[in-house]
């Protein structure tokens, strides 16, 4: 009774109209059993309004692909952007993927490990014909012109893209070329390259341990210390992802380790990333010579500051002792499924979110992180360094999409 005088009082007012319209309401509203609807009544149906939006995602989806190729067979190159997972995340989303034959080999994953995730096995060729094509280096001449015209490159940083050569052809072809080292996320960290440094600093602890130790040739010593036995000496020097992780990954092997670098501000940065168990030291003629007369491992990087480790030092290295320059050897190559592992995580979120942008125009337009890493924008060069080594012109690419919007 209750719910039958809130309606009531809720429908006064058409109550007090006149009687066909009572009668109307106690048919529809208040008594629809005691007058059931005819059947022109029952039979009548309500046209909905089409879904646009939804209607253009699943174009912009279904019209999207991909093409994977793999490393060049005269390279040392291993590394690789996508396991079979991270595809069938994309092909779930309506992406297309086509893959070249064999090129995830270096990460030891068959062709039919990708085909279970709806991804399209075939040439080189026609892997290079999709709308995206994704290689761990840059793409050479010949490549390049079995591109569609207007197609997009995404790679990650190499010297080859400071070859006239190259540039000319993805000029000539109209391409899109971004390097995904170069780029930044949302809140402005370069994740594609954090990834790849980080994995370099840890795996050179791996060489090291390696190197010591009988297996490789070296006295059979153990980078930890155990009863009664002081550690390995490691001496880091350098600054950013790649020395913090060799520096961390060797203190977890139970190593004594000394970070040194020529700014100040950078060592406190590490000793804050890395922990008090770390040993941070300003580079000092006396000190470095010290600190490198009694390491088991140097490891070299790039310093905050122009450095260069001096040749007079070699006179005070042990015999025994492992040294790697990171400007030389990348650890990584090493550990390649690693590597595709962790950029597979990265690009299901890039290739999602220019899937809500709908394309690759509109994801470098509405993304300034993305733009940091274009070399080419639709056939011009808007990479000022690329540019200015290769002494041609350049285009601000921040003006070209002023001018197309």
């Amino acid at each position: 009774m209750w719910q039958l005088r809130t309606c009531l009082f809720s429908y006064a007012p058409l109550v007090l109209a006149d009687r066909a319209t009572q009668e109307n309401m106690y048919k529809n509203y208040l008594f629809p059993a005691i007058y059931p609807m005819t059947e022109k009544e029952h039979t009548k149906t309500i046209e909905l309004d089409p879904q646009p939006k939804l209607a253009e995602n699943t174009k912009n989806g279904k019209s999207l692909k991909i093409g994977l190729v793999g490393n060049y067979e005269d390279t040392e190159e291993t590394r690789f952007l996508l396991t079979p997972e991270g595809c069938g995340l994309l092909t779930s989303s309506g992406i297309k993927i086509v893959m070249e034959c064999g090129a995830a080999t270096d990460i030891s994953f068959p062709d039919s490990a990708y085909t279970e995730f709806g991804v399209e096995i075939a040439k080189r060729e026609e892997a290079l014909k999709a709308d995206i094509v994704l290689s761990y280096l840059p793409l050479r001449e010949d490549d390049i012109k079995k591109m569609k015209d207007g197609a997009s490159l995404f790679t990650m940083m190499d010297e080859s893209l400071f070859e006239m050569k190259v540039i000319k052809a993805l000029i000539d072809k109209n391409i899109t070329a971004g390097c995904l080292d170069n780029m930044y996320s949302y809140n402005d960290e370069p994740v594609f390259a954090n990834i790849i440094d980080e994995i370099d600093g840890r795996a050179s602890i791996i060489y090291a341990q390696e190197f010591l130790s009988y297996v490789g040739g070296g006295k059979g010593v153990l980078l930890a210390g155990v009863a009664g036995l002081n550690p390995c000496e490691v001496l880091v020097i350098g600054d950013g992802t790649t020395a913090y992780s060799a520096a961390k990954a060797a203190m977890a092997a139970g190593a004594y380790v000394t970070l040194m670098n020529n700014d100040i501000s950078a060592l406190q940065v590490a000793k804050q990333y890395c922990g008090d168990a770390l040993n941070t030291v300003a580079i000092h003629p006396r000190v470095l010579y010290n600190k490198v007369k009694g390491a088991d491992v140097i490891l070299i990087g790039e310093c905050t500051r122009p450095f260069e480790f001096p040749k007079n030092l070699s006179v005070a290295i042990k015999d025994t002792v492992y040294v790697l320059n990171f400007n030389e050897t990348k650890p990584s190559l090493s550990v390649p499924r690693t590597v595709a592992m962790a950029i597979s995580n990265v690009l299901v979120n890039f290739f999602s979110d220019m899937l809500i942008k709908g394309g690759v125009n509109a994801m470098v337009s509405a993304t300034p992180g993305v733009q940091s890493g274009i070399v080419c924008y639709r056939g011009k060069l808007v990479d000022k360094l690329v540019a200015s080594y290769l002494n041609l012109s350049s285009v601000d690419i921040k003006v070209m999409l002023a001018a197309s919007n």
